[in-house]
């Protein structure tokens, strides 16, 4: 382990071409360009039914908002990451890149919901003024509602009203949706379309259920969440939880122990809901849904990963580091981490990545990350970079990286 800068850190490589840099730049990531594809998509079919009737706007409408819900439904995320996962790492480097960027299938779901709000639009404007224009028109309303409070502006700045909002507007306009099916007589295909999405939301709270929950607090800025319920989640997964279920969820990556039991989540304070957690540290909390793949899980597409953390954003890469299927160098900032994170906690980290970089930000202070980044990169041979950390950093870190031709895959706060 390295706890210092001993040498001087690499230089980075220069910047690849213009029009590569571009393709990297973060309003062209695959995210936007997912919801660009279903956007395009929906203009082409638009132009090929010109002046669709009524019942085709109603088709295109619900199969548009159906793929807004069923993409975030956390067995079809599953699936899409095995699928995307599946290529040796045979294959050739740039092809893994691109299928690495499986995490930014939100892109359809924003695709999805825009271009089916707009076909539902377009649906209520050629409805004569009956009930049935009524249901449209509120149901219109709400979805504007909805779009409006998920753009980023309001979204990071108002998180927990954007969460309720989607939940309990959701549901909501689900509702409208059947009680406008309904309405207008619509055939077994539209229920049956309108069913799977209905299930589809129901089913993470058919899996509701309040569960023990053993706290060690090494320090108040973190606890660690340790869970022995149901079956133990697989590396790299995230683990929903909550103190008041129908009011706010937080989502934690799932840290499972080779060869035991249960499973462990990292949790931080950063914000009122976790410093209320670490300062109360209750004995039972709320979880639901299915564990869930994230970014990391793309490991498995390269020979070798370095990981590069900040803080508590050990806690999503400790799974994979623990269950070394990939090799793997770590570099981690944080702040005085034995006292932080208490000394059992880092010597586990230390005992399978001897050689990891953990930089203390209290001694040193803050460190050039890309840099870091690059120069484990270069003396580990590894084929990617995957950093956690907060937004900030990691855009710094993963477009730093790609704009020189190195792949880098972080979180892109897309909920």
């Amino acid at each position: 382990m390295t706890t210092a800068p001993t040498r001087q850190t690499a230089a980075l490589p220069p910047l690849t071409s213009a029009p590569r840099r571009l393709l990297k730049h973060p309003r062209l990531m695959h995210y936007n360009r997912l919801a660009g594809l279903v956007i395009a998509t929906n203009l082409a079919f638009l132009y090929t039914s010109w002046r669709p009737g009524t019942e085709t706007l109603a088709h295109a409408s619900l199969a548009n908002l159906a793929l807004a819900v069923l993409v975030r439904q956390q067995y079809v995320v599953n699936l899409l990451f095995r699928l995307a996962t599946w290529p040796p790492t045979s294959w050739p480097l740039r092809i893994r890149w691109t299928l690495g960027k499986v995490y930014h299938f939100g892109g359809l779901h924003v695709g999805g919901a825009l271009a089916g709000a707009a076909w539902f639009l377009a649906l209520t404007i050629s409805t004569p003024n009956t009930p049935l224009a009524a249901v449209g028109w509120t149901l219109t309303g709400l979805l504007a509602l909805i779009i409006a409070t998920a753009l980023p502006p309001f979204r990071s700045r108002h998180h927990d009203h954007f969460e309720k909002i989607h939940r309990y507007g959701g549901w909501t306009a689900l509702a409208l949706f059947w009680t406008h099916t309904l309405l207008s007589g619509a055939g077994p295909l539209s229920v049956a379309v309108l069913a799977v999405a209905t299930f589809s939301v129901a089913l993470p709270w058919l899996r509701l259920r309040k569960v023990p929950v053993r706290l060690e607090r090494p320090s108040p800025h973190v606890v660690l969440a340790r869970f022995d319920h149901g079956e133990t989640p697989f590396a790299g997964s995230s683990t929903a939880i909550s103190r008041s279920p129908l009011k706010e969820w937080h989502s934690f990556a799932n840290v499972p122990a080779p060869g035991e039991p249960g499973f462990r989540l990292t949790i931080s304070r950063a914000g009122d809901w976790t410093g209320a957690f670490i300062d109360d540290l209750p004995p039972r909390v709320w979880v639901k849904g299915i564990t869930t793949a994230g970014v990391a899980n793309i490991e498995t597409l390269f020979t070798k990963v370095v990981y590069v953390a900040t803080g508590s954003g050990i806690g999503p890469c400790l799974p994979h580091l623990l269950a070394a299927e990939v090799p793997s160098r770590l570099v981690w900032a944080t702040r005085e981490p034995r006292t932080t994170y208490g000394d059992a906690l880092v010597d586990e980290i230390l005992a399978v990545q001897p050689d990891a970089l953990v930089w203390d930000t209290s001694r040193h202070g803050k460190p050039d990350m890309v840099r870091l980044a690059y120069q484990a990169y270069r003396e580990f041979g590894a084929e990617a970079v995957i950093c956690i950390s907060n937004k900030k950093l990691t855009w710094q870190v993963v477009h730093g990286l790609e704009r020189r031709g190195i792949p880098a895959y972080g979180a892109i706060w897309d909920s």
